[in-house]
C-alpha cells in the first residue's frame, strides 16, 4: 500500500513538475499580444525591430509602506542568427525608497539595444540603471520617429500597472538567470547560451508560441 501511495505522489510531482513555468511562458505570450494590440500604446515596431533582446515579466509584484520591494518572474529573449530564442528564465528583484503605499501589479517589458546587457544577465546579477542606461520607452507606432534623436539609453521600459502606484521606476532594479526554472521547463540542466542558440533542447509549444508572437511583431 505505501509503495502505492508513494508511486501516485511521484506521478502528480510528474504531472504537475513545469506548469508554473508554462503559465509564465503563456502570460509573457499574451502580456506581449494585449501591449501591442492598442497601437496608441503600442511598443514602436522599429525599436523592436532593431531590439537585441526582449525580457518580458508578467505580473511584478510591487509592494511598499514607505520602503517598497519589486519582485517577478519571466522570461527573456535574445535575437540570433536565425530568428528569436527559446525563452529564458529569469528573475526580476528590487527596492525603492519614498512615501508609498499599497500593492501594485504590473506587467513589465524590457527591450534592449544591444547584446551587451544580456551578457551581464548571463554572467551573474545584472542591475538596471548601474550596469546599462534604463528608461521609459517611447509608445505609439510613430513615437520613434519624433524622439529617434534623443533614444540614448541601452534599455527601454514599459510597464502595464493594475495596481495603486502609478509608473513605473526600474532604476536599481536587479535581472537575474533562473536555473532551476530552466531546468523544470527543458526537462533537463541546460546554460542560458544553449536556450539562446538552440544547442541540445526541445522547446516546449509554449515557448515556440512565444518565440513567434514575439517575432511577429519584431519584423
Amino acid at each position: 500500500m505505501k509503495k502505492i501511495v508513494i508511486a501516485m505522489f511521484l506521478m502528480m510531482g510528474i504531472l504537475f513538475a513545469g506548469q508554473k513555468q508554462e503559465s509564465i511562458v503563456i502570460a509573457a505570450a499574451n502580456v506581449m499580444n494585449d501591449i501591442m494590440s492598442i497601437p496608441e500604446s503600442s511598443i514602436p515596431p522599429k525599436l523592436l525591430s532593431n531590439a537585441k533582446a526582449i525580457a518580458i515579466i508578467p505580473h511584478v509584484i510591487k509592494a511598499g509602506l514607505v520602503v517598497g520591494g519589486r519582485f517577478g518572474r519571466g522570461v527573456l529573449l535574445v535575437k540570433n542568427k536565425n530568428g528569436w530564442s527559446a525563452p529564458c528564465f529569469i528573475n526580476l528583484t528590487g527596492g525603492s525608497l519614498g512615501w508609498q503605499i499599497g500593492v501594485q501589479s504590473s506587467d513589465i517589458i524590457l527591450v534592449f539595444k544591444n547584446a551587451s546587457a544580456v551578457d551581464g544577465i548571463v554572467g551573474g546579477k545584472f542591475t538596471l540603471g548601474a550596469d546599462a542606461a534604463v528608461a521609459a520607452g517611447p509608445v505609439g507606432r510613430n513615437a520613434l520617429a519624433a524622439t529617434d534623436g534623443s533614444l540614448q539609453a541601452e534599455i527601454y521600459s514599459y510597464s502595464r500597472s493594475k495596481g495603486l502606484f502609478a509608473g513605473v521606476a526600474l532604476d536599481g532594479t536587479v535581472l537575474s538567470v533562473n536555473d532551476d526554472y530552466n531546468e523544470i521547463y527543458y526537462k533537463k540542466e541546460v546554460y542560458p547560451t544553449d536556450i539562446f542558440k538552440g544547442y541540445h533542447i526541445r522547446v516546449p509549444k509554449s515557448g515556440q508560441v512565444l518565440r513567434e508572437t514575439v517575432a511577429r511583431y519584431a519584423r
